[in-house]
């Protein structure tokens, strides 16, 4: 299997990276949304973020990467429950797949060869404690929408037919990428991405050339343009961990917290989702700064991400929702 293109080497589109990497520092922050034209490289930053991440711990038999022998599931009868390091998941859900592959079903060959009434887990016991991505997302069917908007609510998978009846975690960060052009998201699945991030084509030589130039180094020279940018994704993963370390200890004032709150009141989005990402992803955003407070920097860089795609259509206001959020930032946030 070919070894990702590595996450350091993506040229530009810093929201896009900024918007994974505080993910993977606090994955309650929620998914992320990743919209944009073909050949952008969306699909290329989230495999590259598999490669990224720190790897997790797990039961070595567990199909649900549960960490402690004492949260594996009854069905999943752990024979080895011994602790191993494996890479953090990150599980592809193709638009055609069957609601049996995701949410998994009866073990028909268990069935027939044995007898027994067994389970087979489906992608979202694959994705516990990792990543879930969804490329052509706004193309996804209802029925699935349905099912994964259960799923992100509870964090827990439920399958109740063929006469079994199983429950296991199903907490993952849900990524989804797609093209404007082919379709909407449904409001319900939208409000569930923590992010929402907008990826262009670069319009200036000098970025394309360069882009053209590491991707032709990556397919004819793998080996030497991978041991190039190793030690920059290992940096940067080092800083994830010590950001996930500092979490919890970074502060934020009453100042800020009344910064969040005008923003989302002056931009009418609905709900108070709004403000709670907002001052969650400011708050991930200054442990990556190794910084010990959210301060309004922080706040006006993660703004736009956090809450584009949460305004209300304004059929008096022609801008889009980044250059409203950008608006209210001057006015609330100067």
């Amino acid at each position: 299997m070919k070894t990702p293109f590595p996450f350091s080497a993506i040229v530009g589109q810093d929201e896009m990276k900024q918007a994974m990497v505080l993910t993977a520092i606090d994955p309650g922050i929620g998914g992320v949304l990743v919209f944009g034209d073909r050949g952008t490289g969306k699909s290329t930053a989230v495999r590259a973020l598999a490669a990224l991440l720190p790897p997790i711990e797990a039961v070595t038999d567990c199909p649900v990467n549960s960490a402690d022998p004492a949260d594996c599931p009854e069905w999943a009868a752990i024979i080895d429950r011994s602790i191993t390091t494996r890479p953090t998941p990150v599980v592809d859900l193709p638009l055609g797949a069957t609601e049996d592959r995701v949410t998994g079903a009866l073990d028909i060959e268990r069935a027939l060869t044995r007898g027994e009434k067994a389970f087979e887990p489906g992608l979202l016991a694959r994705a516990n404690r990792g990543y879930l991505y969804i490329d052509e997302v706004n193309l996804l069917e209802d029925h699935i929408v349905d099912l994964l908007l259960d799923v992100a609510q509870s964090g827990e998978n439920v399958v109740e037919r063929e006469g079994l009846s199983i429950r296991h975690p199903a907490r993952f960060v849900l990524v989804g990428s797609g093209n404007p052009e082919e379709g909407e998201l449904r409001p319900q699945l939208l409000d569930r991405f923590g992010l929402s991030v907008e990826v262009t084509s670069p319009r200036d030589i000098e970025t394309r050339i360069e882009v053209i130039r590491r991707r032709d180094a990556y397919e004819r020279t793998p080996e030497s343009f991978l041991a190039e940018w190793q030690p920059r994704d290992a940096e940067l993963r080092a800083r994830i961990l010590a950001a996930r370390a500092a979490l919890p200890d970074v502060r934020a004032s009453n100042v800020a917290l009344h910064d969040c709150a005008a923003l989302c009141i002056a931009l009418g989005s609905d709900g108070l989702r709004g403000e709670l990402t907002l001052l969650r992803t400011a708050r991930a955003l200054a442990a990556f700064d190794n910084a010990p407070e959210v301060t309004r920097d922080h706040l006006r860089a993660a703004a736009p991400s956090a809450l584009r795609h949460r305004l209300r259509r304004d059929p008096l206001d022609e801008a889009g929702s980044t250059a409203r959020v950008t608006r209210q930032l001057a006015e609330i946030l100067p």
